[in-house]
């Protein structure tokens, strides 16, 4: 068997169990198992169960954020290359659960380097998400943003972001009860896209004082 099919092959029982057991649970021999190989060659071809853990981290991250940025439809509205990313997120995450669970549970509880990992794939997200809003501003304008828009717009990104991804974990733990990535998406694009409508037209939000 090709190297490149049985180390899949192991990286796919590893997120399994990963996600079943947690990280300090996980045992190499039950990975082994599940993938069909002997423990020696799970050591032999990814070294350690921290190299593992990273590998199957960084597989995943990579895949989470191609599925994002391939969603987005660059001929949409603005609003629809928005949907189609949030709905690309969704659509990933509810695919494939055990590896949204190592990413946003397992890897973020322990420590370096997973943690540094999930960030960096976390600010690629950040990054389309940031670019999605700005463009989506700068049509709905026709011209630049005014500046506190420009301003909030980070802000709104990375909230974007944090809120997908405690739907992702909320939904994803619904079991037959889960909503569709569809219904899931519209929720979240409910909320952002009716802010994102006050901050164009300069109705922010400010706190009355009694």
């Amino acid at each position: 068997m090709p190297r490149e099919v049985r180390e899949r092959q192991m990286l796919d029982a590893a997120v399994e169990i990963f996600a079943r057991r947690g990280y300090a649970a996980a045992s190499m021999d039950e990975i082994a198992e599940l993938a069909g190989a002997s423990k020696p060659l799970v050591y032999l071809y990814l070294n350690s169960k921290e190299d593992l853990f990273s590998a199957c981290i960084r597989r995943e991250s990579e895949a989470l954020v191609t599925a994002v940025r391939s969603a987005v439809d660059p001929e949409a509205s603005p609003d629809g290359r928005l949907w189609s990313g949030l709905l690309g997120f969704f659509a990933h995450t509810a695919a494939h659960p055990d590896a949204w669970a190592v990413l946003h549970c397992q890897a973020r509880t322990h420590g370096e380097p997973f943690t540094s990992a999930v960030c960096a794939m976390r600010q690629e997200i950040i990054d389309v998400v940031t670019q999605l809003i700005t463009a989506t501003a700068r049509e709905a304008c026709a011209a630049e943003p005014a500046e506190p828009v420009e301003r909030e717009i980070s802000g709104l990104a990375h909230a974007l972001v944090g809120a997908a991804e405690s739907l992702a974990a909320w939904a994803n733990t619904r079991g037959d009860a889960a909503p569709s990535e569809k219904e899931t998406a519209a929720t979240l694009m409910n909320l952002v896209w009716a802010g994102l409508g006050n901050l164009m037209n300069g109705r922010c939000w400010s706190a009355t004082r009694p």
